[in-house]
């Protein structure tokens, strides 16, 4: 077996949270809350076609789908032990790849096979638990951040992230065109936008480069295109990092004429709901409908190891924890083919491209 960090933290967690049968609750700082968690009866993992079923008593039992076959038990300690042994690992290794070979045989003596969930959505680890709020057992998809390497991302980078703007108040000949294309400073998007507004010209938001993401933001928003091609402009000018920081700026700009934006947040809950839905489930090229893929929330392992959610029940500590803890980013301009003026028409255009990762 060999992955990166956030798959062997997939696979931490679900030993991790088998050996301790608890799975507690965190607050918008991402700390504990001693007084919720949720009792963990079973996780269910899919090998080779095939649903295992792991469920936890004093002892961990492994059975098929039907739960009717014992195929294996294995002690509670021998997950605690591995567990922690992983952990350590994690925390020493240094590069993109591991391998941990007594790891790997503790795995195949739960005939776990695989690092990675076998999901086309959000979902990254499937867990039966107990609601002491209503007496159920439900099966519940979390989707899971690790926080052991570099920070993760929340919106993933791609063509279809890029906006696209209209440059007015600016005529540009070929060769002024060519020499802000040209600028290669280590932050030459920046430096490239700018030069843009040094010279008079400004940027008008014109559309988003693919249709699918454009109607996904507008479903759960009709003024989110709008408002963050602005945030976009913010970030890429300098004006600030953070989702915090770039809101308070629109929010003195105001550029979408709310009445008082200060007294109610128009632009903080709207944000806050795109990241919600970027969480759970909505990506740039699927349509969204609306429908959370991760039933149950998230779940986060800390650079301490410790393990904390966001269950569905405390949406509003995982909203401000979103929103609390999410950057804006510039992922490579070759590759998404973004950060260069071109014609269309004989009018000039520019792109940005959007990405959402975690600060830490």
């Amino acid at each position: 077996m060999k992955g990166n960090i956030g798959e062997w933290s997939e696979i931490y967690t679900f030993m991790k949270l088998l050996a301790d049968g608890k799975l507690y609750a965190a607050d918008a700082n991402l700390e504990k809350i001693e007084s919720i968690f949720y009792p963990i009866l079973k996780i269910i993992r899919e090998e080779n076609n095939v649903k295992l079923i792991y469920v936890r008593n004093s002892m961990i039992r492994i059975a098929e789908e039907d739960e009717i076959i014992t195929l294996k038990e294995e002690k509670v300690e021998n997950f605690q032990k591995t567990a922690r042994q992983l952990l350590s690992y994690l925390k020493e290794s240094k590069g993109r790849s591991f391998e941990f070979p007594d790891i790997e045989l503790f795995l195949n003596s739960i005939m776990c096979k695989d690092l990675k969930s076998k999901s086309n959505n959000k979902k990254d680890i499937t867990i039966v638990i107990h609601d002491p709020n209503t007496g159920f057992e439900p099966t519940l998809g979390f989707s899971i951040k690790s926080q052991l390497g570099s920070p993760s991302t929340l919106l993933n980078p791609g063509k279809p992230t890029n906006f696209l703007f209209k440059i007015n108040n600016l005529t540009l000949t070929d060769e002024q065109v060519q020499e802000i294309n040209n600028i290669s400073t280590k932050s030459k998007i920046k430096d490239r936008v700018n030069k843009i507004f040094s010279l008079g010209g400004r940027l008008e938001f014109s559309g988003i480069e693919n249709p699918t993401f454009k109607s996904n933001l507008q479903l759960i928003d009709s003024n989110l295109p709008f408002i963050l091609s602005e945030l976009l402009t913010l970030f890429f000018r300098g004006e600030g990092r953070t989702l915090l920081e770039l809101i308070q700026k629109i929010i003195d700009d105001n550029p979408c004429d709310f009445v008082n934006p200060n007294e109610q947040p128009f632009y903080e809950y709207k944000i806050k709901k795109l990241l919600l839905d970027i969480a759970l489930g909505m990506t740039p090229t699927k349509t969204w409908t609306g429908i959370y893929d991760a039933t149950g929330g998230y779940i986060i392992v800390k650079k301490s190891g410790e393990i904390l959610s966001y269950h569905i029940y405390n949406l509003n500590e995982f909203q401000n924890y979103l929103l609390n803890n999410t950057k804006l980013d510039s992922p490579s301009s070759t590759r998404y083919e973004y950060g260069k003026i071109y014609k269309d028409t004989d009018e000039l255009y520019f792109k940005l491209n959007l990405q959402i990762r975690f600060i830490s």
